[in-house]
């Protein structure tokens, strides 16, 4: 803010028509601009757990009634990659909760910082697990007409359950039911890795804005509400990870 903007500012405060450059004409002041943006977005965070809580009930369901199956498509995940996308995604979290910090301290260059090492470690993520979906599409485990069961009814041709020691073969109608754990995995993950796209779109538009100087005036309201989005993200993947590539780790 120049000289001459600080004196018009601190002008219009003294009369009491104090107006700040971020303050919407329908909100009569910042508070109830902020408790109304907040407000919205713990409504929008409200309609994506029920959202991402009815894939995980459909997936407990059919976990119930196809075990065997779900175990045996369990293994050909990689619990190595999902880890590090896991260590990936907390460390975001605090990268994102220091840019908020950042924000209300007013601090300019932490803030841009932070945004950026939560965008990269975003772009880390998508990039592991665009590994994994080539891995899937290789081996033919994608839904659709050319899904193959083969890994699952000869095992000891298959590189995951050879490195597991699971070569216990399935009968054909319950490997048929392997595919119905691939179409939950590529849902819940898939619609997880959108919700990380979106997010790391408006990243980049947070880091452009930071640079130039916003939301270290006071107003970081949308610092804040972003940053809800971001560790909603990070603890729908907490619950997707136990559930799809640890539960049943076992021969």
């Amino acid at each position: 803010m120049s000289d001459s903007q600080a004196i018009a500012v601190a002008e219009h405060a003294a009369e009491g028509h104090f107006h700040p450059p971020y303050l919407r004409h329908h909100f009569e002041s910042v508070e109830q601009q902020k408790e109304a943006s907040t407000f919205a977005m713990w409504l929008f965070l409200l309609t994506e757990i029920m959202f991402f809580g009815g894939m995980f009930t459909a997936y407990l369901i059919y976990r119930n009634w196809y075990y065997p199956a779900f175990v045996a498509a369990s293994h050909q995940l990689d619990v190595v990659l999902g880890s590090i996308n896991t260590l990936l995604l907390i460390t975001s979290s605090f990268t994102m909760a220091m840019g908020v910090w950042c924000a209300e301290k007013r601090k300019r260059k932490g803030l841009v910082l932070s945004l950026i090492l939560t965008f990269i470690l975003g772009l880390g993520f998508l990039g592991i697990k665009t590994v994994e979906y080539k891995e899937k599409f290789e081996k033919h485990h994608v839904p659709g007409r050319n899904f193959s069961v083969q890994s699952f009814i000869d095992p000891a041709h298959d590189e995951a359950a050879k490195k597991l020691g699971d070569l216990t073969p399935l009968p054909l109608d319950m490997a048929r039911h392997t595919e119905m754990y691939f179409s939950l995995y590529f849902a819940m993950t898939g619609m997880h890795a959108l919700h990380m796209i979106i997010g790391i779109g408006i990243l980049l538009f947070l880091i452009i804005k930071a640079w130039q100087g916003a939301y270290t005036n006071g107003h970081v309201t949308m610092i804040e509400n972003f940053g809800l989005y971001w560790h909603f993200v990070d603890i729908v993947w907490i619950f997707l990870f136990p559930l799809l590539y640890l539960i049943s780790r076992h021969a």
